[in-house]
């Protein structure tokens, strides 16, 4: 695995939306989180008007979203690349990048959610990516979680053990590469080229929106395709919004019945399971490096992650 070099202040960091479209008052404030401390170089489908007869989920008709991406990714001035939002649509675009752009010329890609399958192309590639906050949700986020997106992508050292208020179900010590990813996207790239690096692996899922008999779907899915076969470890991040509002009993869900869900599911399936990560589409969405190692420590309910995002 390349670890891409750190960016230095001043550098050029791409913006691209590879995914849906985003909201230019949206975009403008996560911009202005960022400060000076980066030169950023925005696509021009990013901010331009829309094709004529584009989807209203995409950001931009495939073409255009191939063509600016990978302008970025074979721009050498280019030393980072930030997605201006998820949504959908990275997804249709995978099979028409050339992975040798990001092997020959490594640098950080920076997104969650639907970007989970970048994130996945880029290990595939050979360069480790940083699951993190868009530029789209930056201004919802605490100033703490993008100055700490900021150090991830300009300073070369281990985050270390992460002050996560975990909850353990399940007991034991475990080490493994850390796998963040959205549940749906997860269970979506089974069987494609870009599946995620389960095997071995600490997994980390993160869901938005999705109801708790969705959730059993996407993990049962996950359980019988042998996805988690090797899995080491389980670790549980935001659960946002995950609720049914017609629950086919008739009666109400519990406040926890997505949360439960997962657990559930995790534990059938053998994994030992930490629940309470920052991560995800919630009030926090703390940026981590998608593939460094990292140890779980279920008796103390502590992580660490003992590798650099950038070197």
């Amino acid at each position: 695995m390349i670890v891409p070099p750190r960016v230095i202040r001043g550098q050029t960091v791409g913006i691209v939306a590879p995914a849906g479209p985003v909201q230019l008052d949206r975009l403008r404030r996560g911009l202005a989180c960022l400060g000076d401390g980066f030169t950023l170089r925005i696509a021009p489908s990013v901010t331009g008007p829309r094709a004529p007869a584009t989807p209203s989920y995409l950001a931009a008709p495939d073409e255009v979203r191939i063509a600016e991406l990978t302008a970025m990714l074979g721009d050498p001035d280019v030393r980072a690349i930030i997605l201006a939002r998820g949504g959908y649509g990275v997804m249709r675009i995978l099979p028409h990048l050339d992975p040798q752009l990001l092997a020959r010329d490594p640098k950080p890609i920076v997104g969650f959610s639907d970007a989970t399958a970048l994130l996945a192309w880029a290990y595939r590639a050979g360069v480790r990516g940083i699951h993190g906050p868009m530029i789209a949700q930056l201004s919802d986020l605490p100033p703490s979680d993008v100055a700490h997106l900021i150090a991830l992508l300009t300073e070369p050292r281990p985050l270390g053990e992460r002050a996560w208020p975990l909850r353990a179900h399940g007991r034991g010590r475990h080490r493994g590469p850390l796998v963040p990813a959205n549940l749906t996207l997860a269970s979506l790239l089974v069987g494609t080229p870009w599946s995620l690096p389960l095997a071995g692996a600490i997994a980390l899922f993160e869901e938005v929106r999705e109801r708790p008999y969705e959730l059993d779907r996407y993990l049962t899915q996950l359980v019988l395709t042998g996805a988690l076969a090797n899995t080491t470890a389980a670790v549980v991040g935001e659960l946002t919004g995950c609720k049914d509002p017609n629950p086919p009993s008739g009666e109400p869900d519990p406040d926890d019945a997505a949360l439960a869900t997962v657990i559930e599911r995790l534990r059938s399936a053998g994994l030992p399971v930490a629940v309470g990560a920052p991560v995800g589409h919630g009030q926090r969405n703390e940026a981590v490096p998608f593939g460094a190692m990292c140890e779980l420590d279920l008796e103390r309910g502590a992580i660490a992650i003992t590798e650099p995002a950038v070197a």
